[in-house]
Parts: structure tokens; sequence; C-alpha cells
């Protein structure tokens, strides 16, 4: 019955939606995909109460906003997940988009409720990350030990079936542990092998992966025991344009031996997020890095570990557009075809079996996709597919 709940309480967010275009063969059998929702929250939404922030980012103004901010701004979604009730938890990355002038930004994860009715989103509240055990062996940048965006930059976020959250960051990269109040749990996990230049155990060694580059996606398995963090950038030494994807095993706290390969269309591309299908498939978001006119590709792809064709990476099928969506009933004010423009879109989640969440990363108040001059909202939208993606019930859990 609790299942049930959970897919009536999924089909009731969606319901009313539009039917889609037929399939077109030449997307691997799924045609042009329908938004079917939209809700923005504005930029300059800053959490009640909240210190001030952006005191590194100078006095003049950007996209029309002048820093410093008069406080945290809810923004940076880079990681969605589920909590069962109509709400979500939405991960912030690092803040404003570096290590040296993110200190005054704290690493917070936010709850938040979409309407597509009223076309807004509510924040419901959140918390922030901190480790008030000590567990991480560096320095911090506050005596408090709340993480800044000079510390970690969280970019992936995944809640376990005990409740507890695991996320990827982009400096180590590291796996973070943190309880429901967003406490870590454990020591940040190191990745073998591959560092980061922000990597605080550097110590002078030569890096072997870009800037940020570390964790941008991570899926949970269906049952629960796997992490599947995913790099955003290639390791020195791999093909151009490839990925890695890790299997972490929770129970041995370990990675195991398995890896594949993701192969970006273009070496300029990068990946937003993922999150599983079922055992041996993922959707994968794949943008480039231009906003706007210019932006070229966002696309959602379906991957398959079993790399059917040989080719040694995981086999792709386009199943959404994010630039060419149909908008039969002009809910983006868009006259049929709607474009998600942004620079950064870097969530997706499956709200039923034909139907997907997808936010953008706004890097408040820097990207400016939507309006030249104006920073970015933080826009959730529905999108249905032509087909299901015959997902296991239990990435509903």
């Amino acid at each position: 019955m609790k299942r049930i709940a959970i897919l009536m309480c999924a089909g009731a967010l969606v319901a009313g939606l539009s039917t889609p275009a037929a399939a077109d063969p030449g997307r691997g059998g799924y045609g042009r995909a329908t938004l079917t929702g939209f809700a923005s929250l504005p930029a300059q939404t800053y959490v009640p109460g909240s210190e001030p922030s952006g005191a590194q980012l100078g006095t003049a103004p950007i996209n029309g906003v002048t820093p410093p901010f008069p406080g945290q701004p809810v923004q940076g979604f880079s990681g969605i997940a589920r909590r069962h009730d109509g709400t979500f938890d939405v991960l912030s990355d690092n803040g404003f988009g570096a290590k040296n002038n993110s200190a005054d930004f704290l690493l917070r994860v936010h709850r938040i409720r979409p309407d597509f009715g009223s076309r807004t989103v509510q924040v419901l509240g959140g918390f922030d990350l901190s480790d008030p055990r000590g567990l991480v062996p560096s320095a911090l940048t506050r005596a408090d030990r709340k993480l800044t965006g000079a510390d970690f930059d969280v970019e992936s976020i995944v809640r376990g079936l005990d409740g507890t959250y695991w996320i990827g960051d982009e400096f180590g990269p590291f796996l973070l542990h943190a309880d429901r109040e967003g406490r870590l749990l454990d020591a940040p996990i190191e990745l073998p092998g591959v560092r980061a230049p922000e990597n605080p155990g550097l110590g002078g060694a030569q890096p072997n992966l870009g800037r940020s580059k570390g964790f941008e996606g991570m899926a949970r398995s269906v049952d629960g025991r796997r992490l599947y963090p995913l790099l955003e950038g290639t390791v020195t030494g791999d093909p151009a344009g490839t990925l890695r994807m890790y299997e972490f095993d929770l129970r041995k706290r370990a990675y195991t031996e398995r890896r594949w390969t993701y192969r970006l269309e273009d070496p300029s591309h990068a990946i937003g997020d993922a999150i599983a299908v079922d055992r041996h498939r993922f959707l994968v978001i794949e943008r480039d890095n231009l906003q706007g006119d210019a932006a070229k590709v966002k696309r959602i792809y379906l991957v398959d570990t079993r790399d059917r064709d040989g080719d040694g990476a995981l086999d792709k099928t386009l199943v959404a557009d994010l630039l060419d969506l149909a908008d039969p009933k002009d809910l983006g004010g868009s006259g049929g075809t709607f474009r998600f423009p942004f620079q950064t879109i870097e969530d997706v989640i499956i709200l039923d079996d034909r139907t997907l969440g997808v936010l953008d990363d706004n890097n408040f108040p820097f990207s400016s996709g939507r309006t030249p001059g104006r920073p970015d909202d933080n826009e959730f939208i529905t999108v249905r597919l032509t087909r299901g993606l015959g997902a296991d019930p239990r990435v509903y859990l």
C-alpha cells in the first residue's frame, strides 16, 4: 500500500498532463517531449533571517543586482531528492562559482513545494550542512564548523532508505554523508586515484581532474545499496569527452571495482545530473556551456550500462530535448515551443513513468539565460515523454 500511495502522489503532482506527440524513430523510439507544468522561484529569494553573503563579489552590479546580498540566496539548485509528500529536497551548490568567492555562502538543503497551478515554488525551510563532530580533517572556513562554498562544492544529492543524505562534491572529489539535519556522519570519502586542484590534501602534487569537475551527478541504486557518482570532467589520460561513473557500496563504505564510461556528444559539453531508472539504466542530463539564444544542447539521455553496441561506453538514447519541448497549452508563454535555455541544468527526477521533473541551477547572480541582463529564476518544469521508461517501482521510494 505504501508503494501505491507513493505512485498516486507522483501521479497527482502531474495530473492533467497533455498527450505528447507521436514517437520519432530518429530519437531512438522517443519523440518530441511535452511541457506539462511550469513553476518558478524568483532569483532574489533569501533564507529568512540569514547572514549577508557575496562580500567577495565586489560592489559592481551583476545582471542588475548589486552585491553584497542581504541574506543567503535560495539558489544554485544542483541536486534533488523526493520526500514523498509532494515536497522535494534541493541542494544549493558552492555559492558563487568558485572557492575563493564563496566563503560567506552556507551550504544548504532547501525543502520546496512546486505549485503548478499558481506557477510558483514555495520554500518551506531547510537545513545547513555542518561538521559538529570534527570529521573533516582539513581546516574549515568557520569556527562553528558550518560548511561553506569555500570548503566544498556540493553538486549532487540522494536520500538513503534510512533517511540520511549522500552528497557528491567537486572539490575533492568527495562523498559526504549527513543526517537529516545536515550534520556529517562520516569523514569525507575520497575517490581513490583522482584529485581536483581544490583538494585540500593535494600537498603540491599534480591534480588529474579539472577545477570543479568532480561529482556533478549521483544516482542511488533502486535497491538502496549502492551509489553511482558521475564525474563532470575527464580524468587526465582518459579519451577527451569521456567521463567516469563509479559504483560505491553503502554497506562496505567503499568503492567497488566496477566502473563505466559516459561519452559526451562533444568534449566541450558537461553532464548536469544522473538518476537511476532500474538496475542497468539511468537518466543523464547533458548540456553545452551556453545560455539563452546561443544554447544548442540541453538534453536528457537514457543510458544503459550493458553496452549493447560494444563500443565501451554507456549506450545513450535521447528522451527529451529541453530546447525543443512541445507546449500546446502555452504554459511557458512561448507560442507552442518551449525552451529551457539555461547554462546549467542540474536536476532531474522521475515523477511517474512518463513524466520527469527538471530544474535549473541559476548560478545567481551570474546566469541570464531566460532574459538577458536579468538574473535567472529557479524554474521547476515537468516534462511528459512520448512513452514510458519502464522504471523499476523502487525509484519512487
